[in-house]
């Protein structure tokens, strides 16, 4: 089973085929996803990685962790799993 990997602090123009090469000297790249705002599409400066390992998942956390992208220094460790969110509700709940 795969390793997910959180990757902070990324260029703004960073790709996902970039964040993939970026990754791919320490393992097998699954997947390489940079995560976009929903209303502007521009890059929200993470991403994640899934690596096809825990051992290439380790290795790239090692090399990559505080390496420089693009001027930036990256923060990379293992993702944790996205936590529920409460449904938004508008009305009060007490109007008085």
């Amino acid at each position: 089973m795969g390793a997910k990997l959180y990757v902070g602090n990324l260029p703004f123009s960073t790709t996902d085929q970039e964040l993939q090469q970026f990754f791919s000297a320490h393992g097998n790249v699954v997947s390489a996803k940079v995560i976009a705002d929903r209303y502007t599409g521009r890059s929200r400066g993470f991403g994640f990685v899934e690596m096809s390992s825990q051992d290439e998942a380790q290795s790239a956390i090692s090399a990559l962790h505080g390496a420089d992208m693009g001027g930036r220094v990256l923060v990379v460790n293992e993702a944790q799993p996205q936590q529920e969110r409460r449904p938004f509700d508008r009305r009060p709940k007490n109007p008085y």
